[in-house]
């Protein structure tokens, strides 16, 4: 059975854009793990409950999606620009969240 070449490239398109969507959330919360162990008392989970609790919660996220500027940077240099999209789609869904928390 033969396989049409076009619809295999769509559905590796969005494999890929998926692929840099996990990437971007994951590089986000890595950047907020960071962010809270090395500069406050707190561990990761009661740093998070601290923050929400002052209200800094959505700008601690905000600072943790630094880390998707460098898996973008990565991404474009393999030439990955879907999954360099995924990365984009992920900064956007995040700055959501964090207007919202």
């Amino acid at each position: 059975m033969r396989h049409n070449n076009l619809t295999h490239g769509i559905g590796m398109n969005k494999i890929d854009l998926l692929t840099g969507f996990i990437i971007g959330i994951l590089a986000s919360i890595l950047g907020s793990y960071l962010l809270i162990t090395f500069f406050t008392d707190f561990d990761f989970i009661n740093g998070m409950y601290a923050m929400k609790s002052e209200g800094k919660l959505g700008k601690i996220i905000t600072l943790g999606c630094i880390l998707d500027l460098v898996a973008f940077g990565i991404l474009l240099k393999l030439n990955k620009e879907l999954m360099a999209r995924g990365v984009i789609l992920a900064v956007i869904v995040m700055t959501l969240v964090s207007i919202f928390i």
